[in-house]
């Protein structure tokens, strides 16, 4: 009887431990995994709504085709064959890849050297000129591309007028010529402070330690840029890139702003982005339209990817 009681004691000894065990590991459990999740909640919930859900409605009328005869109709990746062999569609693409060719790297290179000028100690009133490089991008797009555009005006503004005091040819700036680095201009100008504030956070967390042990070893205040700063702001940099590549083959403001004012230099065309909005709101093409912007990003995502993957390549080596 004694052996039996000894035997039945650890049996409910586990069954009376058991449920607080259980409930220690709910109780775990629910904070290591279920609290973060309550908290991000608000932000997936909007998220869904207002990125996903709109994606996804893309996706789904990007497969369909209205016609005048029959309605709309499924016509499953005709509208993906179809951008292909669009004319109107590479044209736009080849404009923002000779953006990315020539402005980014220009851009990118002022904004490094204007961080590295601000990370050294050969410049004062850092705070001044550091507001005055990232003004242009507190400016919103569309009115700076307004301000350039009576800039560039051949009837009025003060290029004109300079241009009149020193009886100079009238710079054709809003020609066909000319269109395409007066917007990467506009983009320079806007974009080259943003970019610098990035490389700038990043210079500013580099240990000082570095620096004068170098300036020991005699290493210049060149020396130090090249060897120190900017290896070690790689990433930094790697990130602007990246950005660069996403927002100039999404280019639309700016040639949107300009057309209203050479509408014959700037079709409706000029930028993939500016091609898919006269689809959609102009021609109602909405299905074609939805296919155009699928296309854009899937070259978006083929140019990043290929550059992280060259990176990534690099650092391995």
């Amino acid at each position: 009887m004694q052996q039996q009681l000894e035997a039945e004691r650890p049996l409910s000894l586990v069954s009376s431990v058991a449920p607080g065990q259980r409930f220690r590991r709910r109780r775990f459990w629910g904070r290591r995994i279920g609290l973060p999740y309550l908290f991000l909640s608000p932000f997936l919930l909007l998220f869904a709504l207002f990125f996903l859900l709109p994606l996804g409605y893309a996706l789904y009328i990007s497969l369909f085709r209205d016609r005048l005869v029959g309605g709309t109709i499924y016509v499953g990746i005709a509208n993906y064959q179809q951008v292909l062999h669009d004319q109107n569609f590479w044209s736009g693409v080849q404009n923002v890849l000779l953006v990315l060719l020539v402005q980014v790297p220009i851009m990118l290179v002022l904004a490094l050297l204007f961080a590295l000028l601000l990370d050294s100690k050969l410049l004062r009133f850092k705070t001044l000129f550091r507001v005055g490089f990232f003004l242009p991008y507190t400016i919103p797009s569309v009115i700076g591309a307004l301000l350039w555009g009576y800039l560039y005006s051949s009837n009025i503004g003060p290029f004109r007028d300079i241009t009149d005091f020193f009886h100079l040819p009238t710079i054709g700036f809003l020609t066909s010529q000319g269109m395409l680095p007066s917007i990467e201009n506009i983009v320079t100008w806007q974009w080259t402070g943003y970019n610098m504030i990035i490389m700038y956070t990043a210079l500013q967390s580099i240990p000082t330690d570095l620096y004068d042990a170098a300036l020991v070893d005699g290493a210049s205040g060149w020396d130090i840029a090249r060897f120190i700063k900017i290896p070690l702001i790689r990433p930094a940099i790697i990130v602007t890139i990246v950005f660069s590549i996403i927002g100039t083959l999404q280019l639309f403001n700016e040639p949107q702003i300009m057309g209203t004012i050479a509408a014959n230099v700037i079709q409706d065309h000029y930028t993939p982005n500016l091609y898919a909005y006269n689809l959609a709101f102009t021609n109602q093409e909405y299905n074609y339209s939805a296919a155009v912007s699928f296309a854009l990003g899937a070259i978006a995502f083929a140019f990043s990817y290929i550059f992280m993957l060259s990176t990534n390549r690099r650092e391995q080596r």
